[in-house]
């Protein structure tokens, strides 16, 4: 950047000087790779300041550039195009600021606005699955970005642990529990709740069909069912306050908290803060009032209340029922403005929720900007597709839901499999076999998930993830390993002052790729995308890849490029460790 801004200076000194004329901005783009050039400048922008032909105005620019530029020794011109070549004293001061700055990409912490972000949000009826693993890996990813992007974060989530779902489970295991636990049964608590959630609906699907044998329309079945009727009538209970209800209520969510926070260890999440529905699906109802107050919202004659959205494209949404209950978008409105009250610093949330709720935010956004909250500009929905398998996709109800920790686990045999296949991991021992195996699996399965935009659907192939070839984790985690291999066999003092050496186009181009992390981190920090952070990974790989295929280290002619190349492999090694780091995601030092 610094670079982009000092040529801009020059061509608009060219302007004034050769033709009295001023421009206010310069377009760059990297120079396409059958040309020879390290940066180029669009000249076809510039044509309305000045009457040329481009090819013309691109070789007066170059001429006048070379002549006043310390960076730029020559050029060429392609039509519109002005491809520069930058000096090689301009490559080793890149490889200079690199190597003296050990945070090199990341801006000083807590530099800009605190932004809190939400991700997770399970239901404590069932396991996690592999939708929420996609969930996860999102939000906690865009957490580590934007805090390497120099924001404070908190890092959040809201716990649906009230509704007739979580009264399912608990009537399915009063029913048929006979008082086992998920201790006695040797299962995690978030499995062992699960499975009478799954139970639940058996049971019912059953007692529909006897219904309709009876002469019930499957509508009606539905609504009549015995099993339904008592888990409504125990919902009435738990919101009534039932000591019995209430007292079964935690106990199940504690199995389940239990076993959420063992998933969350081994897929390497965590949080800073927790909200639970139970405690905030009364807080909307006190801003109804404000709202009516404010022409915000408006009563019906039945006494519900609602906000009229038309105007903006939407359509009518109501906000608290003819009875006096909220509905979630209530609930929602009141959580926002809770979190900002329980965290004053706070001037954005970022919400990563799947796309089916896209009209949900929407909705919710726009309330809030009509309740006058100036933060209200500052909400981000971090969209997201589904994650599919080969087999088809999920049903919680059925029990066909891919579990969270049943992948994990299989993406560690899949790694372990495909490794010992290739060898990779000859002269290990057993202990160290099961931690790169772990780390290899786990990181496959992350970077699969990450590489993608997070808007995209995605079709999960966990033996293609674990792919040592291609844009794959493994393969990114195979590259760092092999670097720290080559720093393991170096006799190369790191601590020795470097030497000028001259740089070829191989060692350029990775130096190249190594400037542009900061600025890669701000975009994806902007974007809220990890997939612009694997993507680079995977950038910066191929190029060193191409340099460690085509020149040698420790054959270099001279002691100076031995070291300078080493020291480079090194740059490189530290940056994939800190782009995986933000992609959560762990470097094997052998492999």
């Amino acid at each position: 950047m610094h670079l982009q801004y000092r040529l801009s200076k020059q061509i608009q000194n060219a302007f004034d000087e050769m033709f009295s004329s001023s421009i206010e901005s310069v377009e760059f783009q990297s120079t396409r790779k059958d040309f020879e050039g390290d940066i180029t400048v669009v000249i076809f922008p510039m044509l309305r300041h000045v009457k040329m032909n481009p090819a013309m105005l691109g070789e007066q620019l170059g001429q006048f550039l070379v002549e006043n530029t310390q960076e730029v020794i020559r050029f060429n011109v392609v039509k519109g195009f002005l491809n520069l070549v930058l000096s090689n004293d301009y490559y080793m001061g890149i490889f200079q600021d690199l190597s003296s700055n050990l945070n090199y990409g990341f801006s000083d912490p807590a530099s800009k606005s605190t932004v809190m972000v939400e991700y997770s949000s399970p239901n404590t009826n069932k396991p996690l699955h592999l939708g929420h693993i996609r969930n996860n890996l999102l939000g906690y990813s865009v957490a580590q970005i934007l805090k390497a992007a120099g924001h404070k974060v908190y890092k959040t989530q809201i716990i649906n642990d009230r509704g007739i779902h979580i009264c399912k489970s608990m009537l399915a295991w009063k029913r048929y529990g006979q008082g086992q636990t998920p201790e006695s049964t040797a299962q995690k608590g978030d499995k062992f709740v699960g499975n009478f959630y799954v139970k639940f609906e058996q049971v019912y699907k059953n007692e529909i069909a006897e219904l309709e044998m009876q002469g019930f329309s499957n509508e009606e079945a539905k609504t009549k069912a015995p099993i339904l009727l008592e888990a409504q009538e125990m919902l009435l209970k738990w919101e009534s306050g039932d000591s019995d209800t209430v007292s079964l209520w935690e106990q199940m969510n504690k199995w389940v908290y239990s076993g959420f926070e063992i998933t969350y260890k081994n897929l390497g999440v965590d949080f800073d803060n927790y909200y639970y529905e139970s405690q905030t699906y009364l807080l909307g109802k006190s801003f109804i009032d404000e709202g009516l107050n404010s022409g915000v919202f408006y009563r019906k004659s039945d006494g519900s209340v609602w906000c009229d959205l038309s105007q903006d494209g939407l359509d009518e949404k109501i906000v608290l029922r003819a009875d006096g209950t909220a509905v979630y978008i209530t609930q929602d409105i009141g959580t926002a403005i809770q979190r900002l009250k329980d965290f004053p610093d706070v001037s954005a949330i970022v919400y990563t929720v799947g796309n089916e709720q896209d009209y949900h935010f929407k909705v919710l956004f726009l309330i809030l900007k009509k309740l006058g909250l100036k933060w209200a500009e500052n909400l981000f929905h971090l969209s997201y597709g589904m994650v599919d398998l080969p087999s088809g996709k999920m049903k919680s109800r059925e029990g066909t839901v891919v579990d969270a920790d049943d992948l994990i686990s299989e993406m560690t045999l899949t790694a372990k499999t495909i490794s010992q296949e290739l060898g990779k991991l000859e002269g290990y021992s057993i202990e160290e076999k099961n931690q790169t195996y772990a780390t290899i699996g786990l990181g496959a399965l992350k970077y699969f998930i990450l590489k993608v935009d997070p808007k995209k659907t995605i079709l999960f192939d966990p033996e293609a993830s674990v792919d040592f070839q291609g844009n794959t984790g493994p393969f990114i985690q195979y590259t760092y390993a092999r670097i720290q291999a080559i720093l393991r066999k170096s006799d190369v003092d790191p601590k020795l002052p470097l030497t000028m050496v001259s740089l070829n186009e191989k060692e350029k181009n990775v130096l190249k790729q190594l400037q542009v992390f900061p600025a890669t981190i701000q975009q994806a920090a902007a974007n809220y995308s990890p997939a612009i952070v694997a993507n680079y990974t995977y950038d910066l790989v191929k190029e060193f890849n191409s340099f460690y295929q085509n020149i040698s280290i420790f054959s270099a002619e001279t002691f100076a490029e031995k070291q300078f190349r080493i020291k480079l492999c090194s740059l490189v090694g530290d940056t994939i460790k800190k782009a995986f780091g933000l992609l959560g995601i762990n470097v094997p030092e052998r492999m």
